[in-house]
């Protein structure tokens, strides 16, 4: 009777459910959707999102809430899935660019070679007290905006409203100008052979579809691609060196020839200032790491050894490498300012050195580099803008449309925006290319300094508040090495690249011979963030009548990942309290 209903005994002659039949409870199978539908199923809302209401009202009575921007950012659906690797990287090699590669032939020209180290080993300084600061907030609030959130909370929230608006609007121009700049990096073997165009095209899919791979396509992207930045430069070190003590194809001992003819400086201070402006635009980028925390797994462990990098990215792959093409390319050489663009290989003192030495192939492969360089920055301009953009519209200060997060964590439509404006790069065929890009530029050509700015002044804020409301640095997962005087050192530095950058956009290198309408043309491009950032801060302050935020007001609970921190803290020191010395140096480094 009972195996016709289908059970049947087990060896011992009774029931159990591992001798049930099949064909009694009947066989199941878990129903799995087609590809295409989980691609369009992707594009959803995610299930977490939640954004509190811009109507609500603090209890301050002001009409901009900074409690509930808080929890938006603490709370974003962001994708959490970036590795320590990917972290470690994006800090190595996410400010190695153009700015090294091609930039920093005209601050040779300009400066002379003493200048380039001078400037560069300053702006290192600073950038590393900057990056710390930004790795101390990072790590206690991996929150979704970052910088520009810090702001909102510790500042102002119309001072962060405008840092998150200039920022947004630097990568969403970045966009354009790097794809076309990745163009004519093909113009070196092609020749104009295939129409730019058409590489226009493929560069933007390239980059959008990296991009629309979520948070970890772009890690492993930025991944893959440090890794060629950074072989290129350490190659080109050992190869400089070489070089250096005549073992070249030309063979010749140069050593510190090049500092006593043509010399060292060039321009006297105003060629040291111009060199100045151009190094902190060649470490923008730098502050990436900061963003990224919010989609980190677990920012407490992998962040801190990502900020440390910089230390070593500063010193190995900036100031060694020009230390060295100072020691080869003389300051005069015309070459270095026969650019095309910020991309062209032709005006990159890393291919002069290498040609001058006679070596034969190398240029090709450092052109390969370059357009490496250009295609990782056009990623990390979708990445930069989109999250940003995101995050302002958590924070009810952009339309709530961009806080649109689909459920693979990619705010989507923050990510449309930004390759919708890519299509720009199609400019490149017109006659008024330059003029366009360059003025589009301009909005938001002082960006990175206004962020780090920020960063410093934003960290000063957030180490007053936290001491005033009873808390002690021994709370800290992650503490800045430079503390609150490296964050003074670099808002210091920030301001004296402002002003530097005044005096050279007023008055230029070789003004004498420009017309008042080049003048007033260079004036404008080079300092007209200034005055469009002012106006967003003023506008949204009067118009919102947001508050400056006190000490003791300060949200220092919202937004801090693991409830039980301290006690993960003790663990922590406790066992590095058990590590070797020589794993505390390398960790102190490291």
């Amino acid at each position: 009777m009972d195996t016709e209903k289908g059970l049947r005994k087990n060896s011992e002659g009774r029931y159990s459910p591992d001798s049930l039949a099949p064909d009694y409870y009947g066989e199941s199978s878990v129903h799995r959707d087609g590809l295409g539908r989980r691609v369009v199923d992707s594009f959803k809302r995610s299930p977490n999102y939640f954004l509190t209401s811009k109507a609500t009202v603090a209890a301050d009575g002001k009409v901009y809430d900074v409690e509930s921007a808080a929890q938006n950012t603490a709370t974003s659906p962001l994708s959490r899935s970036l590795k320590g690797r990917h972290l470690q990287m994006i800090a190595i090699g996410g400010s190695i660019g153009t700015g090294l590669f091609v930039g920093s032939g005209s601050a040779l020209a300009h400066g002379g070679p003493a200048s380039v180290v001078i400037a560069f080993c300053l702006i290192g300084i600073m950038l590393y007290c900057t990056v710390h600061a930004l790795g101390e907030m990072a790590v206690l609030f991996p929150v979704a905006g970052s910088f520009s959130a810090y702001s909102t909370r510790f500042l102002d929230p119309a001072w962060g409203f405008a840092m998150g608006w200039n920022y947004a609007l630097q990568w969403l121009v970045v966009l354009p100008l790097e794809v076309v700049s990745a163009t004519l990096t093909i113009e070196f073997w092609n020749h104009g052979k295939i129409n730019n165009d058409a590489w226009v095209g493929i560069f933007l899919v390239l980059i959008v579809a990296i991009n629309l791979f979520g948070v970890k396509g772009y890690g492993e992207a930025e991944f893959i691609f440090a890794i060629v930045k950074v072989t290129a430069v350490i190659g080109f070190i050992v190869l400089g060196v070489v070089i250096n003590v005549g073992g070249g194809p030309d063979g010749g001992y140069i050593g510190g020839k090049l500092w006593r003819d043509p010399g060292a400086f060039n321009n006297g201070f105003k060629g040291l200032c111009s060199t100045f402006v151009t190094a902190a635009f060649a470490f923008g980028g730098t502050e990436l790491v900061g963003l990224a925390a919010a989609e980190t797994a677990n920012p407490r462990k992998s962040l801190p050894t990502a900020v440390k990098q910089v230390f070593w990215r500063i010193t190995l792959f900036y100031v060694v490498s020009l230390i060295l093409v100072g020691l080869l390319v003389p300051y005069n050489d015309p070459r270095l300012l026969n650019g095309t663009s910020t991309a062209d290989a032709v005006a990159s003192p890393f291919v002069i050195a290498i040609q001058n030495a006679g070596i034969q192939g190398l240029p090709s492969v450092f052109n390969a580099v370059i357009m490496v360089a250009v295609l990782s920055v056009g990623n990390s301009s979708i990445y930069g803008s989109s999250r940003t953009l995101a995050a302002l519209a958590e924070q009810n200060q952009a339309p709530k449309i961009f806080a649109y997060i689909d459920r693979q964590g990619r705010p989507i439509v923050a990510i449309i925006l930004a390759s919708v404006i890519g299509l720009l790069a199609f400019l490149a065929g017109t006659s008024w290319q330059t003029d366009a890009f360059n003025w589009m530029m301009a909005i938001s050509g002082l960006s990175s300094i206004f962020t780090w700015t920020s960063i410093c002044v934003a960290h000063i804020r957030f180490r007053k508040g936290w001491a005033v409301q009873g808390h002690t640095l021994d709370e800290l997962a992650f503490k800045s090495a430079a503390g609150v005087i490296g964050s003074y050192i670099g808002a210091t530095f920030n301001v004296l690249v402002l002003i530097a950058q005044f005096w050279t956009a007023f008055a230029p290198l070789g003004y004498e011979s420009k017309t008042a309408k080049q003048l007033v043309n260079n004036f404008f491009q080079a300092y007209l963030a200034f005055p469009v950032v002012l106006i967003m801060y003023i506008g949204y302050k009067v118009y919102y009548r947001t508050p400056f935020i006190r000490s003791y007001n300060m949200d220092l609970h919202t937004g801090i990942r693991e409830l039980n921190l301290a006690e993960l803290i003790a663990e922590e020191r406790l066992d590095r309290a058990n590590w070797p010395r020589w794993r505390k140096v390398y960790k102190f480094f490291c």
